[in-house]
């Protein structure tokens, strides 16, 4: 979900499917050097349709990854932010998603999707959300 609508959907979507037992943990970030304006409007989302979210980097490219966090937070509802965690680090962000769920609960980790990378710098280092997941969860 690359942008405000397509986060939107797949919320929706996850928590129409949802009993009501389970918490809804979203782990989210948007890239650098793209649109500033959809940054808030994208935390605004997640924080109002999750239980818990989980900022976090995604392509910073050549921006601060503190100063796009920095703009995510200014959407999250301030009841909500009680509920929000901070975490640059793509990989800490999602274990420790893993880590406060239980069994039953849903962890949407949503920006990356097929991207194997991680963009830093102007420099693409090897990330897979998937394959975190997969080592968190110990699946072959």
């Amino acid at each position: 979900a690359h942008t405000p609508d397509a986060l939107l959907n797949v919320l929706k979507t996850i928590n129409a499917l949802r009993t009501g037992n389970e918490k809804l943990i979203c782990v989210v970030g948007t890239g650098g050097d793209r649109d500033k304006t959809k940054r808030p409007i994208m935390a605004e989302i997640a924080s109002r349709m999750s239980d818990m979210l989980i900022l976090t980097s995604d392509n910073p490219r050549t921006e601060d990854p503190e100063n796009i966090l920095n703009d995510m937070m200014q959407g999250v509802d301030p009841a909500k932010k009680s509920k929000t965690l901070v975490i640059a680090n793509r990989k800490e962000a999602i274990k420790t998603a893993v880590n406060f769920a239980n069994e039953g609960d849903i962890i949407l980790v949503a920006g990356k999707g097929h991207e194997k990378y991680q963009e830093i710098n102007g420099v693409k280092h090897p990330f897979d959300d998937k394959k975190i997941l997969e080592e968190l969860f110990e699946i072959d």
